[in-house]
């Protein structure tokens, strides 16, 4: 049996994860969570599975929350908790899902705590994938992806050797408005932004996807996963989310992993690896039901910010940082009401240029420049139009 903490229990991947540990119980036990402040939420986790250990977003969430628990649960709250429960001592795998760059350090807690890591936070990676991939070799962690598309690669690299790779494709859905103009765009609204037509996501990551900066932190994440440069990774638009991501090997075979739009499946294969279990409800694919799959290069005129990804992931250093933190304060912005869609790659492109990378930075020095790249977006960076 494998013991888990699953960082943000509350979010789309965190109650698929649920769902997956739920039934398997044979096979999974949750011991630690963390979650933000969805009290409701987390309660009917915590009644469903009984973790021992469970972290909230600050100390008023966790006093609410321990109103409701009797003393078998001990209650943590804030960045300390959310390490706490990273480096659980009972833990044999560390699931993160949290939003954002807060993933990072306790990433490298549970490094350091020698738990394999079950990665949903592309954030982790982008911010400082120097840092996490050095630690994890030191002290001889596994990192095993839960993204789809990492997911998709990391099978389709099974049993083969690295160096005979040509490249890696990356298939993407386009997102909400992967069939408009860039003059489609201008009065798009939020409701628009969040009608993803193939995944179900919480609202930073469809947004995410209508830019397809999701895509971008996907192909820096790519990077420092699997060792390949930026030019052998490409990306393809593919508006079935059937194939989820495909190998193309130096004879020119390719190897695609396939399979219905279901984030269970990741899930669960990071956490059986490398065995597989029967996924409970999961719809098989039919390639006759499906009839065609579709398939067209993407135009970096038309999505900006997957270019701005792949400029940040070559410049390297803090600019991968600066790129991350201008963007989730400008979708955060953006799904508030207070700039429109287009803006968010305007202040994204105006905080890049605006920076000189630090090569090789420390964590101090990528907390230095994430604290500052998000103060200029909210006090300057929201001005611009």
């Amino acid at each position: 049996m494998k013991k888990i903490s699953l960082l943000g229990a509350t979010g789309s991947v965190g109650l698929q994860t649920v769902d997956v540990i739920q039934h398997h119980p044979e096979a999974f036990r949750l011991v630690a969570m963390a979650f933000g402040e969805n009290v409701d939420k987390g309660l009917e986790i915590i009644k469903l599975l009984k973790p021992k250990l469970v972290s909230v977003k600050n100390d008023q969430v966790a006093k609410q929350l321990q109103r409701h628990l009797s003393g078998n649960v001990k209650v943590v709250s804030g960045l300390e908790g959310l390490i706490e429960v990273a480096a659980y001592h009972e833990a044999d795998i560390v699931l993160n899902a949290v939003l954002g760059s807060i993933g990072l350090e306790p990433t490298l807690a549970a490094i350091e705590a020698g738990k394999t890591i079950a990665l949903s936070n592309k954030e982790t990676l982008v911010t400082a994938g120097h840092l996490v991939m050095e630690a994890a070799e030191k002290n001889h962690v596994k990192i095993l992806p839960v993204d789809s598309e990492h997911s998709a690669i990391f099978q389709a690299l099974n049993g083969e050797k690295l160096a005979d790779v040509r490249r890696l494709i990356l298939t993407a859905s386009g997102g909400s408005f992967r069939d408009k103009s860039r003059s489609e765009l201008q009065n798009v609204t939020i409701e628009d932004a969040l009608n993803h037509p193939n995944w179900s996501m919480g609202a930073k990551l469809t947004v995410d996807s209508a830019t397809m900066m999701n895509k971008g932190l996907e192909v820096i994440e790519a990077h420092w996963l699997f060792g390949l440069s930026y030019d052998d990774i490409d990306v393809l638009i593919h508006k079935e989310s059937i194939v989820h991501s495909l190998v193309e090997y130096n004879d020119s075979s390719v190897i695609a992993q396939l399979g219905d739009p279901d984030m269970r499946v990741p899930i669960q294969y990071a956490l059986t690896f490398p065995d597989r279990l029967e996924l409970h409800g999961a719809k098989r694919l039919n390639l006759w039901e499906v009839g065609q799959l579709h398939f067209s290069q993407v135009d970096f005129q038309r999505f900006i910010c997957l270019k701005l990804a792949y400029d940040a992931g070559r410049t390297g250093g803090t600019m991968t940082t600066v790129l991350n933190a201008a963007n989730e304060e400008a979708v955060s912005a953006f799904l508030k009401g207070k700039i429109a869609f287009l803006d968010i790659e305007t202040i994204v492109t105006k905080a890049m240029e605006a920076h000189q990378p630090i090569h090789h930075p420390s964590l101090d020095d990528i907390r230095g420049v994430d604290k500052d790249i998000r103060h200029w977006v909210r006090s300057e960076g929201l001005k611009i139009k």
